[in-house]
């Protein structure tokens, strides 16, 4: 079942939130630091998900981008394949990733990294490889401090020692493992058949860290929530309603592992659209492949035993490309039950 998402509850904090609705932070701190930084872990826990508005993106960077992704997905087909396979980076359409799962959409997956974005660019956009590379790193370097300024917050809300601790996990250029992805749906006629369900993309939660989306006016996005109504019918899909000018950002798998479950992972995915075609755009902050994922001392506590077994991000994106879209990942990372919750408490980052 599908619930809408009550327009009543949009401008609420997330304290007084009632099951089902999202949250809407307003990014810009009209009631301070200290209760924004508190709101956005009261969201990241209980929904694991959230609207940002006054997000400090500037607008010009977000509609250069869309200009230039634009233009690459309305070419012919022949000039966006030789942006392909995806592998996993580059061009794709359909297939999503190599393990069955399908969708109702072409996309473009790119590493963010500013001489990675710029050798892809040359097959992108031949004419001015330049034009394509400048409007995705400027947005990339807008989103990623976006991103790490929502992780000091989550920092400082959830009384970490150093509140720099989660941010520092995506903070680098170089070595960052993050990447950015760009989905095109067109209009879909399976959308049309109620017993086809016109999946734009499958049900998933993001194994990253934390995930920054930003669509055009388009509806489609629908999260997991429970049940909206406080009944006792379970968890629901809950239709996340377009907003072009927010960003909608969610707790990734790595995020929940490092908060031992205090912040959650939230599935989601993408109903495809009869009438018009949306355009989203997703940065996905990720650690360097190296990078150790383990509780935070200060989330492994009296009453919160250590849930998760250390492990690098490398392991964890190697178990993702074997599984398919819609496997909790994080089940194959839980901790030894006979360890007691004992293990090592320190991260590399």
């Amino acid at each position: 079942m599908v619930a809408p998402s009550a327009a009543a509850g949009r401008d609420m904090a997330p304290e007084s939130l009632p099951l089902g609705i999202i949250p809407t932070v307003d990014m810009s701190a009209p009631s301070g630091r200290g209760e924004l930084a508190r709101r956005l872990v009261r969201a990241c826990a209980e929904r694991g998900f959230f609207k940002a508005v006054n997000h400090g993106v500037p607008p010009r960077v977000s509609a250069r981008l869309d200009a230039a992704t634009s233009a690459f997905f309305a070419r012919p087909a022949p000039v966006k394949q030789a942006a392909g396979p995806p592998d996993p980076l580059g061009y794709g359409s359909r297939n999503i990733g190599a393990n069955g799962d399908v969708g109702e959409l072409e996309y473009l997956i790119l590493h963010a990294q500013p001489a990675a974005v710029a050798r892809k660019a040359m097959v992108i956009d031949a004419e001015d490889p330049s034009r394509f590379s400048v409007a995705v790193n400027e947005y990339v370097d807008a989103v990623r401090r976006l991103a790490c300024r929502v992780l000091d917050l989550l920092g400082e809300g959830l009384g970490l020692g150093d509140p720099t601790s989660l941010s520092r996990f995506v903070s680098a250029v170089v070595d960052s493992d993050s990447v950015l992805r760009i989905n095109h749906y067109p209009t879909s006629s399976a959308a049309a058949d109620v017993s086809a369900k016109g999946i734009g993309f499958g049900e998933h939660t993001d194994p990253q860290i934390l995930s920054l989306l930003r669509a055009n006016d388009v509806d489609g996005l629908q999260v997991l929530l429970p049940d909206a109504r406080g009944g006792s019918g379970g968890d629901q899909w809950v239709q996340v309603p377009a907003d072009p000018s927010a960003f909608f950002i969610n707790v990734g798998d790595a995020l929940q592992a490092l908060t031992n479950g205090r912040l959650v992972s939230i599935r989601h995915r993408v109903m495809a659209s009869t009438t018009r075609p949306r355009l989203s755009t997703i940065y996905f902050a990720a650690p360097p492949l190296d990078a150790r994922i383990a509780a935070l001392p200060e989330t492994v506590v009296a009453g919160a035993a250590r849930r998760y077994r250390t492990f690098t991000w490398a392991e964890y994106k190697k178990a993702m490309y074997a599984l398919r879209l819609s496997h909790n990942r994080l089940d194959l990372f839980h901790a030894d039950a006979s360890s007691g919750g004992s293990g090592d408490k320190k991260h590399d980052i």
